[in-house]
């Protein structure tokens, strides 16, 4: 299982060593002192494992707007609360991927 997650983490690299994503492009851009290529880039990979562009691109403004991720959080909408368990899944895979990325 490892190995296959180790894969999918490749290819997901590999999709973006091109060009930085949407996420990893407001990472850069979000002015905090951790954010570093190493980081941000991770960031961008676990995202491509398992969020599709739209959500991405929601995800990305949390960058600039960390109170619309509590709206969004807090909505009642129930495409809010799908959205909301998507990036709880991505928020996770980031944190167990890129936790060697920091500092």
């Amino acid at each position: 299982m490892k190995n296959l997650t180790l894969a999918a983490l490749a290819v997901a690299f590999s999709a973006t060593a091109s060009g930085a994503g949407v996420i990893e492009r407001a990472c850069l851009t979000s002015g905090r002192e951790a954010a570093s290529r190493a980081l941000c880039g991770c960031i961008q990979d676990a995202a491509n494992l398992t969020l599709d562009g739209g959500d991405q691109r929601v995800a990305a403004k949390f960058f600039r707007d960390p109170h619309r991720a509590q709206e969004v959080r807090q909505s009642d909408s129930g495409r809010n609360r799908a959205f909301w368990q998507r990036y709880k899944k991505f928020g996770s895979t980031a944190e167990q991927f890129c936790g060697y990325a920091r500092g």
